[in-house]
């Protein structure tokens, strides 16, 4: 399974979060690969510099240690986020699930408005 992490799904893994569910936990832990998108640093980066949000610096750097591969924002990702159904209105989680339509990949998630989309869900609360 090749999975891609939703920003909060980034923090509770860094931050070992009761959280996320214990089965969420597993498929990531198991899982054949794990990514997360540039926009999750640009998002919580955001969130952290309006103050909604304390996280440490170098969460890219630690997510990356921890095997999780970094997935870049490509052109074909930045054409297919605005051209997706108006279900969900966060650019973030639009770019999500373009990068995870386009790249074959399960959301870990605890928003349920993805479930909107054609993409597969990884409930993060389970």
């Amino acid at each position: 399974m090749r999975i891609l992490v939703d920003s909060h799904v980034a923090v509770w893994w860094l931050d070992d979060s009761a959280s996320m569910g214990a089965t969420c936990r597993d498929l990531i832990a198991r899982a054949d690969e794990v990514f997360f998108s540039a926009v999750t640093p640009w998002e919580l980066g955001i969130k952290r510099a309006l103050g909604t949000l304390t996280m440490p610096d170098g969460l890219a750097a630690a997510l990356a240690s921890g095997g999780f591969t970094p997935l870049a924002i490509s052109i074909a990702h930045a054409e297919r986020a605005p051209a997706l159904p108006a279900h969900h209105r966060d650019p973030f989680d639009r770019m999500l699930v373009a990068q995870a339509q386009l790249e074959s990949l399960a959301i870990a998630t605890a928003d349920p408005a993805l479930s909107a989309y054609e993409v597969e869900l990884i409930d993060a609360l389970r």
